[in-house]
């Protein structure tokens, strides 16, 4: 069943979003992923889980977001210690990822995306959602992420009537289950890739297990990374994700208590809150 939003005609989505009126909205960013996986291998995974999501709680997703972010903090050529080597094997100056060749500073590029964020999440409120759900693919527009929910479910339009959102990240929700629970282009980026768009990754590009690679890293080496792997890990995180997002629209004042709409695992207690 198609599940993404700018795919259907009005009267797909309309029974679509009767059915329930979830909104998933992945976000990623252009960036090095070693020689081996895509660029665009975070917005790929976010997307990947959004739609497994879907398909197994219900709700629509949103077009990847892979732009807006800041290109001068929590990027591999800007900020690894590999950046040089990685700005060489793109055939690009070091310098092109220097805070002086854009625009905005550190800051207000930060703020500016959280400022898009916001800005999407209304958009989507006013198509007729009740949750949405910001999926970050690349780890550090988490914390951006978070920061635009607890702003936006602030609002008192949002407190009365209008729509609950939430932010997660996929290894975050499975520390528990996967001692090698997120990475960078290591075996848990990469078997995610395996899964999702098996073309996109050549295993062959990278050095004997044990050599560094440039611009990755992680518990699990990338030469072991599997398909079968991938999908495990995302089959386990869209299974929490549905049951976050589920008990938030069957609850949804209760999120709307202060410090409450981040708070995760509510689901899994019976117990009555205070």
């Amino acid at each position: 069943m198609e599940t993404r939003y700018h795919m259907l005609r009005p009267e797909q989505i309309l029974k679509r979003r009767n059915e329930c009126p979830i909104a998933y909205i992945p976000i990623g960013t252009i960036e090095w992923h070693g020689l081996h996986n895509p660029v665009g291998a975070d917005g790929l995974q976010a997307e990947g889980l959004a739609l497994l999501c879907a398909q197994k709680g219900g709700g629509l997703v949103f077009p990847p977001l892979y732009y807006g972010e800041s290109r001068v903090e929590g990027l591999m050529e800007a900020n690894s210690n590999d950046r040089e080597s990685i700005a060489e094997a793109m055939s690009l100056p070091a310098s092109n990822f220097s805070p002086e060749r854009h625009p905005f500073t550190a800051t207000e590029q930060a703020v500016n995306y959280q400022k898009l964020l916001l800005h999407i999440l209304a958009e989507v409120e006013s198509l007729g959602f009740e949750i949405g759900v910001i999926v970050a693919g690349h780890y550090p527009l988490i914390d951006h992420a978070r920061a635009a929910v607890l702003q936006y479910n602030q609002r008192e339009s949002s407190r009365r009537h209008g729509m609950l959102a939430w932010a997660f990240v996929d290894h975050l929700l499975v520390s528990d289950q996967f001692d090698c629970a997120g990475d960078h282009a290591g075996g848990w980026e990469t078997s995610h890739l395996m899964a999702l768009y098996p073309d996109t990754v050549d295993l062959t590009l990278l050095p004997p297990k044990g050599e560094k690679i440039v611009g990755a890293g992680g518990r699990l080496a990338p030469q072991d990374a599997t398909a079968v792997f991938g999908l495990q890990t995302m089959e386990a995180a869209s299974a929490v994700a549905v049951q976050e997002v589920m008990h938030r629209l069957k609850n949804k004042s209760l999120y709307f208590e202060h410090g409450r709409c981040l708070q995760e695992g509510l689901w899994r207690s019976t117990e009555k809150l205070p």
